[in-house]
């Protein structure tokens, strides 16, 4: 599998796994906060025997992308990312974002010029939406928060993922999630900055989140792209009630929900989800 490095300002990367024909439609995978672009199982490789180009990023301050030393974790700096990335494809890409992926999507795309075109030919929002249950927040970052010192062993660590999703069957193989890890000093941490977590803490709260709330929703107002949201069917981020309040106000989102998949739905039901994405950019984007 190749490893991409993009540069998205001087001196500071971002990398990037490939899967397939650079010659297909791209589509780029958005992880969410805290995971890296491992995080998607299965779901490169079954786009890439689809025909398309997936490529998984790294977002800064995660896996082996650049972690920012001036702690720029904003939602602007990662949309910079991903416009500079996206400018140094030959193809616009089908953008697949999850939670914090998907925020990045929708600003980057939602709030270009509006005599500009599109900087990608569809959208895919994985449980998230601009409004979100603030108990479903607040029990990421309690989990984010547990472990800063690391665990002794992968065993410890997978006691600490089973915690926190339940609903999930256990894996008896650790590959995987030691692929979301770094070992450093004898120990196992979390392969994110930690400086993210005060920083997003800081732009959380009610006055914080009505003005987010707002800003999302205009970037999503203003999308002219194909664009699905994909919620867990259990997922305590983006309920029911807030997937129908966004279809409402923006209602030319398509949507789907994924049975028995909380809101890291691309790991609880990988290949449910993936047909969802495949069927979804199959049909607006294959004959056009």
């Amino acid at each position: 599998m190749p490893i991409l490095r993009f540069e998205t300002e001087p001196g500071f990367f971002v990398t990037a796994d490939a899967e397939g024909d650079s010659a297909n439609p791209p589509v780029l995978l958005l992880h969410g906060g805290g995971q890296t672009r491992h995080s998607w199982g299965d779901t490169a490789r079954f786009l890439a025997d689809a025909g398309w180009y997936a490529i998984a990023l790294d977002a800064r301050g995660h896996g082996d992308s650049d972690w920012s030393t001036e702690g720029h974790y904003e939602i602007d700096y990662l949309a910079r990312d991903l416009r500079a990335v996206i400018a140094q494809l030959n193809q616009k890409p089908a953008l697949v974002g999850a939670s914090m992926g998907g925020m990045t999507a929708l600003i980057a795309e939602g709030e270009r010029p509006a005599d500009t075109d599109p900087i990608c030919s569809a959208i895919v929002l994985v449980d998230i939406a601009p409004r979100a249950e603030q108990k479903g927040i607040e029990r990421i970052f309690a989990f984010m928060s547990r472990n800063l010192n690391g665990f002794a062993s992968l065993d410890e660590a997978a006691e600490a993922v089973a915690s926190y999703l339940p609903h999930r069957p256990r894996p008896s193989d650790h590959s995987r999630l030691e692929k979301n890890l770094r070992f450093r000093q004898g120990r196992y941490y979390w392969h994110w900055d930690p400086s993210m977590l005060n920083l997003w803490r800081q732009h959380t709260g009610p006055a914080h989140n009505t003005r987010n709330e707002e800003r999302l929703y205009r970037a999503a107002h203003s999308l002219t792209v194909p664009t699905l949201i994909v919620r867990g069917g259990i997922s305590d981020v983006v309920s029911e009630k807030v997937m129908i309040e966004f279809l409402d106000t923006v209602p030319h989102v398509q949507s789907v929900s994924v049975a028995d998949a909380g809101h890291m739905v691309a790991g609880d039901s990988n290949h449910a989800f993936t047909k969802a994405v495949i069927n979804f950019l199959t049909s607006e984007l294959a004959t056009k």
